[in-house]
């Protein structure tokens, strides 16, 4: 009788982990920052099709990296909670904290079970309030971990090198179009030397709590875009 072949929990998980964090370095970096009157999503995706950056429900945006096929069911699957929730209770009651605990339930026991892959997929969850206090953004990795994102976040691609480039040149009440230059050119700097973007590979989106309506999402279309970078 042959015995089994054993790997150690410890190396299971480790295993599990470097393989998901590579998949996800492989793409482009997202950066969500908060300016004065919401928060704004930046991504460099050329694709018009594809989103990386989407809305969840009124008040509340996603973004996410890695392998589209996984967030994308993931962005479904939220989108139906909120709904459900919003329908059997209160549209009030569908909040981004209580997406993201659902949501880090899911990829903590996918990544957990020895039966199936984990997700190559990292996700930000923001909400924006009525004041800027009140405004939450969430960092879900593909492990379940979640973590709070006081004022701006990267995942993705080289998000050490952009998140740098962020945490030297950010300040707090930022107008929209310096917030939008500002993640534009910090996702340019996760290279030696920088890169400059096209601003028609960008795929923007905000929160904007000064809408009258209801749904604070709005995506910024290219001509808007070049209107905002100058």
């Amino acid at each position: 009788m042959t015995t089994p072949f054993y790997v150690s929990p410890e190396q299971l998980m480790k295993d599990r982990a470097d393989f998901a964090r590579k998949g996800i370095a492989r793409g482009r970096s997202v950066a969500v920052v908060r300016y004065a009157d919401g928060i704004i999503f930046v991504a460099e995706n050329p694709s018009r099709a594809l989103h990386k950056i989407s809305e969840i429900y009124d008040r509340i945006g996603f973004a996410a990296v890695g392998r589209y096929n996984e967030f994308e069911n993931l962005r479904i699957a939220g989108v139906r909670l909120a709904d459900m929730r919003g329908y059997s209770y209160a549209r009030s009651d569908v909040t981004g904290r209580g997406l993201a605990n659902a949501y880090a339930q899911t990829l903590g026991t996918i990544f957990s079970s020895g039966g199936e892959k984990p997700y190559e997929v990292e996700i930000f969850v923001a909400e924006v309030g009525s004041s800027a206090e009140s405004d939450q953004i969430y960092r879900l990795t593909y492990d379940g971990s979640v973590a709070d994102v006081p004022l701006y976040g990267v995942m993705g691609g080289q998000s050490d090198k952009v998140e740098e480039y962020l945490s030297t040149h950010f300040t707090a009440g930022l107008p929209l179009a310096e917030a939008l230059r500002l993640a534009l050119t910090a996702l340019g700097n996760d290279a030696e030397p920088a890169r400059t973007i096209p601003p028609d590979d960008l795929e923007v989106a905000v929160l904007d709590r000064t809408r009258t309506q209801p749904r604070k999402f709005k995506r910024l279309g290219q001509a808007q875009v070049a209107q905002l970078l100058g």
